[in-house]
């Protein structure tokens, strides 16, 4: 054993893989190397027929409990009938309008709510007195439950589109400023001293080091900054609007069409996901070559 240490590995195969999970065993017993990309690409896949399984089975699930009666379709619908209602929601009413309506009101808060964070958080950087004194308001003013608003925002801004955008807006700025002051306080301030010892302007600073390294705070609220814009536009379509998929779900409850409700609420779920991987692939690209550089 002492002269062939080189041969350890294979004649002991299952404390080698216990060490290196990459490593399997083929017919013959040797160890193989997998790659990680290999890896990474199975994964995905097995992670993605299980997720299309489960909803599947869901989907499955429910049309029949309601077809055998085992759960009232009056109030839980069912998969066949939501999708002829929304086919006939979309070919002879106003679901279209009201989804792009919904949608543009969602996309415009969420964007305008997460660069004026971001700008309003990064700028915390240039000076310890301004953050000091801004910190508790900022704090305190996030701490205020922004639909409890909703009805005022209405009456100031109108029943309109523009209101929507206002109540998306509001939901999204502190929290993206909130998470771009985090990343400023995370900025390694040796690197600063010496960057500063070195002759570098501030500016230069903030664009090399205080942006970069902020960014990744700022990206990671993203997810959540989608769903919170989402809200705060389907919750002023419900105080007033005359479209919107808010507005949709509260006529049909109003007019106790379940149906039309349970449509709603699906296609605010499709539209939630769809904006969710929106928003990972906007991570994606902001974060591009992050970790080769780093």
């Amino acid at each position: 054993m002492q002269g062939k240490p080189e041969n350890f590995a294979i004649q002991h195969p299952i404390i080698e893989r216990m060490e290196a999970p990459n490593m399997t065993l083929n017919k013959d017993k040797q160890v193989v190397v997998e790659d990680e990309q290999i890896q990474l690409i199975r994964l995905k896949r097995l992670t993605t027929i299980g997720q299309v399984l489960v909803g599947i089975l869901f989907v499955a699930l429910w049309e029949i409990l309601t077809k055998f009666g085992i759960i009232d379709s009056y109030y839980w619908s069912s998969p066949s009938t939501i999708v002829q209602t929304t086919y006939v929601s979309f070919t002879e009413g106003t679901l279209l309008q009201d989804l792009i309506y919904t949608s543009g009101a969602t996309i415009i808060g969420f964007a305008a709510g997460t660069f004026l964070g971001s700008i309003l958080g990064l700028s915390f950087w240039w000076s310890s007195l301004y953050s000091n004194i801004a910190e508790p308001y900022l704090i305190a003013f996030n701490a205020i439950p922004k639909l409890a608003l909703a009805p005022v925002l209405v009456i100031m801004f109108g029943i309109g589109f523009f209101s929507k955008v206002i109540l998306a807006f509001l939901m999204v700025v502190i929290v993206t400023a909130i998470a771009a002051y985090s990343g400023v306080k995370a900025v390694d301030k040796d690197l600063e001293k010496l960057l500063f010892s070195l002759g570098a302007r501030r500016m230069q600073v903030f664009k090399k080091v205080v942006v970069p390294s902020a960014m990744p705070w700022i990206v990671s609220s993203l997810k959540i900054n989608i769903a919170l814009a989402l809200a705060g536009a389907i919750v002023g379509e419900f105080i007033s609007s005359r479209q919107g998929v808010g507005r949709m779900i509260l006529y049909a409850g109003q007019v106790m069409d379940i149906d039309l409700v349970w449509v709603g609420v699906v296609v605010l779920s499709v539209l939630a996901i769809i904006m969710y991987v929106a928003t990972v692939w906007l991570e994606k690209w902001l974060l591009k070559g992050r970790s080769v550089e780093e």
